[in-house]
């Protein structure tokens, strides 16, 4: 990933809860097919300066555990908000009309290797983290839980999924959140966005100063 300085993001705290924010991955394998990429929501196991550790499942139709070996380099990208930055909403423009449009963002890339786990007790404690985060935030009533379901509907889903563990060996980390202009204009665009309902990207342009 092509990262200039300026928009290099280096910050453990916010990488890490830009992931658990928007924790559906892109992973991308290069396998005996060649290249594939399969969307995944993904439990963020651990993380430090450039290690890390991600674990999920996949379907067991999916061909990707047979086409891809243990200890494998695979790439996952995380992508929080974005959004298209007019020049018309920065306020130097009416003085120098020397600016053009920009796309703001946010993403992560984690390289790593990868294992698949063929267990029962491995994937029920990673269905039982993701069901239990996620129900956590949803709107509504009383959570779902896995022991709602018949247990031997429960043993046929578990049986139909196969467990991954990627162990993380190198992270780049991307705020292109308008660092690079002058601090009035990048706060008047978050302002601009904000009221237009891009409310996540806003919020990170305005503590990006």
């Amino acid at each position: 990933m092509y990262v200039p300085a300026h928009f290099s993001e280096t910050r453990t705290d916010v990488i890490r809860d830009l992931i658990e924010r928007h924790p559906l991955g892109t992973l991308v394998t290069n396998g005996k097919s060649g290249l594939d990429a399969n969307q995944i929501p993904f439990e963020l196991a651990a993380l430090e300066s450039n290690r890390g550790l991600l674990r999920a499942h996949i379907a067991r139709a999916n061909p990707m555990h047979r086409d891809v070996s243990d200890g494998s380099d695979v790439l996952v990208v995380f992508r929080a908000a974005d959004a298209y930055v007019s020049p018309n909403w920065y306020p130097s423009k009416q003085e120098t009309h020397r600016l053009v449009p920009t796309w703001n963002y946010q993403a992560v890339n984690l390289y790593g290797k990868i294992r698949f786990i063929d267990d029962e007790k491995f994937l029920r404690a990673v269905v039982g983290r993701l069901t239990r985060d996620h129900e956590a935030r949803a709107e509504g009533g009383r959570a779902w839980r896995m022991a709602d379901a018949p247990p031997d509907f429960m043993a046929s889903m578990i049986q139909a999924i196969v467990g991954l563990e990627i162990e993380v060996t190198r992270i780049e980390a991307k705020s292109k959140l308008s660092q690079n202009r002058e601090g009035r204009d990048r706060l008047n665009a978050a302002d601009t966005l904000d009221s237009r309902g891009h409310s996540e990207i806003a919020d990170a342009m305005r503590d990006a100063g």
